[in-house]
């Protein structure tokens, strides 16, 4: 997963560096809101039945640009694409753990301490003395 953004244009949510288009976005914040309802943890059938739900087609509300305003939107996501757009995405950065023994996601906070291992890396390549080479003309 490659994650591009603009630092002086950074967006309140976190999903909207981390994914590219709205629905997305959508997508991974109702996910999200439903493991934080279930104390950051599904197991392999509630997944699966939000997934479902996902893929019937479900009712949000969501706030216009006035806070007092809410507008009820109808999102569908495809079941399949939720577990390779959404769901593995989620698992390979951190954000999500999958216990093999439990069958269950649980909320992570690896992604952070990822994120602040990059971050040590970047320090690491800033601080290394630079590298000697020559650039050769090709011959003609």
């Amino acid at each position: 997963m490659v994650i591009l953004f603009d630092q002086y244009n950074l967006p309140e949510n976190i999903f909207e560096i981390i994914f590219s288009t709205k629905q997305q976005v959508i997508v991974a914040n109702l996910l999200m809101e439903e493991m934080k309802l279930n104390n950051g943890e599904l197991g392999k059938t509630e997944m699966s039945l939000f997934a479902t739900a996902l893929h019937d087609g479900t009712v949000i509300e969501t706030k216009d640009q006035s806070p007092i305003k809410k507008k009820q939107t109808s999102i569908s996501y495809n079941k399949r694409q939720f577990y390779d757009r959404i769901l593995t995405p989620m698992k390979t950065m951190g954000i999500i753990d999958y216990d093999m023994y439990k069958k269950t996601y649980k909320l992570s906070e690896k992604f952070n301490k990822n994120m602040m291992r990059i971050g040590l890396m970047w320090l690491q390549e800033l601080r290394r003395p630079p590298k000697a080479f020559t650039i050769k003309k090709p011959n003609k």
